[in-house]
């Protein structure tokens, strides 16, 4: 009973904690990162373990728990990849994205193999892919929330989809080779719409269906999700069925921000004993974790718009090099799939989500909550709105 209280407590005050930021112009990432990286460590430090006597083991222990957060992983995990895949390439943002992948990944690859201990190989590919990664679903509500120039919002959000797709892709090629026999059943799950096209079954909502009822199934049996999903909405693509979210919009972005996201951020949280974990690194080592992937991206996003050219008359290089920067939801789910996985250790997950959370919120610590141009933006967004 007191597991359940716990869970209910700690929805409570992510839905607490959405509500004051917005008061205070945050958008909700940003309020549910603040809580999960400072409220929850203290609140299990201060009162659960020593009141309660709940272990974060205990509190991630029910059965009903596990099968919640694969449904919400599923959630989230589906609409980051749908919004990769919908990928449409101009030179500009391949300009942009290359520098801004290529020298932060490069940095995290130098940072694990020579700063952090010994670890497998894929481990550090993981460090290096999250030194490289933007947070599309942010990045696009921050530039709505500052009405950013339409053509320069599409520019940014083309790159950060480029680059999240290098990233996601990488990885799940990387852990599929590892592993080659858990191929087989993920790719064959692949080509389910293949199978619905030749039952004459074309519905968008049906093939929907059977992509998030298989991420479920693929999380949950630790089957690689990546390619299972990957190769999916490619099939999809590729047939031109369109991917119909199979609840109203707006329940699903409600979805999200009460349930999913704070249930994955606290799932994963509740594991980590945040003293014993941040004593297993060296002041070196942490700040490294905090300032490299910060400034190797901002290197590289500078690098690349200079490149690209500017967007619009009067854009500002620093501000943009600062937006490609914000982290958040993209890699929030990332880091929890290298969690769960035991690919990263709990020190490093708790380094890089404060990494996170400070690139997140550096755009407004820069002064640019403040609108540059009052023109609408496109009509179109992903659909991954938290």
């Amino acid at each position: 009973m007191s597991v359940v209280l716990f869970w209910v407590m700690a929805l409570a005050l992510f839905a607490v904690a959405t509500h004051v930021g917005r008061r205070f112009g945050l958008i909700p990432i940003v309020s549910q990162l603040l809580l999960a990286t400072v409220g929850l460590p203290l609140l299990m430090y201060f009162w659960i373990e020593p009141g309660w006597q709940l272990s974060g083991a205990e509190l991630i222990s029910p059965v009903w728990l596990k099968n919640l957060y694969s449904l919400s992983f599923a959630l989230l995990l589906g609409n980051i990849l749908s919004d990769v895949i919908d990928l449409r390439l101009d030179r500009q943002s391949v300009k942009i994205a290359l520098p801004s992948f290529c020298i932060p990944f490069a940095c995290g690859l130098a940072t694990a193999v020579w700063l952090l201990p010994a670890q497998p190989w894929i481990s550090s590919l993981a460090v290096g892919l999250l030194f490289a990664i933007t947070a599309i679903p942010v990045l696009y509500l921050y530039l709505r929330h500052i009405h950013y120039p339409a053509a320069a919002t599409r520019r940014l959000v083309q790159t950060a989809i480029l680059i999240d797709l290098t990233c996601w892709t990488l990885f799940a090629i990387a852990q599929g080779s590892l592993h080659l026999s858990s191929l087989l059943l993920p790719l064959a799950g692949a080509c389910l719409p293949l199978l619905l096209r030749l039952l004459g079954l074309r519905q968008p909502l049906l093939h929907t269906g059977g992509f998030f009822a298989l991420l479920v199934v693929a999380e949950h049996f630790k089957l690689n999700a990546l390619i299972f999903g990957i190769g999916y909405l490619l099939c999809m693509a590729t047939l031109k069925v369109p991917l119909v979210l199979p609840l109203p919009a707006r329940w699903m972005i409600r979805l999200q921000m009460y349930i999913a996201i704070p249930l994955i951020l606290t799932f994963g949280i509740v594991q980590i004993n945040v003293h014993s974990a941040m004593d297993s690194l060296s002041w070196a080592q942490l700040a490294a974790l905090l300032l490299l992937p910060i400034a190797s991206k901002l290197l590289g996003n500078w690098l690349g718009l200079g490149w690209a050219g500017a967007s619009f008359e009067g854009a500002s290089r620093w501000r943009e090099s600062i937006l490609l920067n914000i982290r958040g939801l993209s890699e929030i789910v990332f880091l929890n799939l290298l969690l769960q996985q035991q690919l990263i250790s709990p020190a490093l997950y708790f380094a890089l989500m404060l990494m996170g959370l400070i690139a997140t919120l550096l755009p407004a610590l820069a002064g640019m909550h403040r609108t540059p141009m009052n023109i609408a933006l496109p009509a179109r967004s992903p659909r991954a709105n938290s």
